[in-house]
């Protein structure tokens, strides 16, 4: 499951695979993004890395 927040509730995908769900997502994100003149500011998150 691939979640795209920054353009609502409801614009997620998925895949089989890991890769297969990236692809869905990178094909909605374009039609998102083509479709949309006033793109969202996005989300950042920052990852916590913990020490081995």
């Amino acid at each position: 499951m691939v979640s795209l927040p920054e353009f609502g509730k409801y614009a997620r995908t998925h895949g089989d695979t890991y890769e297969e769900a990236v692809k869905n997502a990178q094909e909605v994100l374009e039609l998102l993004i083509e479709d949309n003149k006033n793109l969202p500011q996005p989300n950042i998150y920052e990852s916590e890395v913990i020490p081995n």
